[in-house]
């Protein structure tokens, strides 16, 4: 008898000890420019939570937000305002940062400087030459993410470029315009060509290329944050109510915590505390 209690303790034991290490998967899809940040705050996370994994998936705001809806993802990224045909009650959303977007030249464009009517005019092939908004007599080539990007929904938004088409909103921007999937993409192509101008999370600006002042203002986190700097969007987690998991809620609150506020900073974002 004594021995089956003995065995019977040793089993619930064993199930104590495997429940204190079992391991819990959160998994994270969307906007590619989320995903930059999102990618470092979970490798954080899970060295300080070795049995907690995030998978974080690129796959634009679109697909974010429709996977929060219908639970294929725990958690949705976007990187632009919800449309009004996204929101429901029961989708969550929580600002974790705040984004420029930034307008981008190549380092040898020697313009440095833009409006954004001139920039409107730009996408919408009206302005087709530098030397019409005070740069060389070169042609310009205009570069653009795709439509499922929350980075081009929020920049054509800023941008005034939507026009009405029997009574639906499409974009105004050219057809002309070359598609980048992707900040990387982008920044190749503009890197690579010295006529081109495209847009891409402020997070991605490096020395392949430069940056420039929209209305005269410099595109930096701290421009952002004091309202100057006009071209910004939102970061939003998005979540069904009441579906995360613990494991997941934990690591949500941590992401805007002060902790998980300063990789953000750290990482060329804008804090929401």
């Amino acid at each position: 008898m004594k021995s089956k209690v003995l065995m019977a303790l040793c089993m619930t034991g064993a199930l104590v000890a495997h429940s204190a290490t079992a391991q819990e998967t959160i998994t994270v899809s969307g906007s590619t420019s989320v995903t930059e940040v999102m990618e470092v705050l979970a490798e954080t996370y899970h060295t300080q939570n070795n049995n907690t994994f995030i998978e974080v998936q690129g796959t634009g705001s679109s697909a974010g937000v429709k996977a929060a809806k219908n639970g294929t993802s725990m958690f949705g990224m976007a990187s632009r305002e919800l449309k009004d045909s996204e929101k429901e009650s029961a989708l969550k959303e929580t600002v974790i940062a705040r984004d420029g977007i930034a307008v981008v030249v190549n380092n040898a464009n020697t313009l440095d400087d833009l409006t954004i009517e001139n920039i409107a005019k730009i996408y919408r092939g009206e302005v087709q030459n530098w030397s019409q908004v005070g740069g060389e007599n070169k042609p310009i080539v205009v570069v653009t993410r795709d439509t499922a990007s929350g980075t081009r929904g929020a920049f054509e938004d800023i941008m005034g470029l939507k026009r009405k088409v029997n009574g639906i909103k499409v974009s105004a921007i050219s057809q002309r315009a070359q598609v980048g999937n992707g900040n990387g993409v982008i920044k190749t192509i503009i890197a690579n060509n010295p006529f081109a101008i495209g847009y891409i999370s402020l997070g991605s600006i490096d020395e392949s290329l430069k940056a420039v002042k929209v209305n005269g203002v410099k595109p930096t986190s701290e421009a952002v944050a004091a309202g100057d700097y006009k071209v910004a969007r939102p970061f939003l987690v998005l979540s069904k109510e009441g579906k995360p998991s613990p494991a997941a809620d934990e690591f949500l609150k941590w992401v805007v915590s002060a902790e998980g506020q300063k990789i953000v900073s750290n990482q060329g974002y804008v804090p929401v505390k």
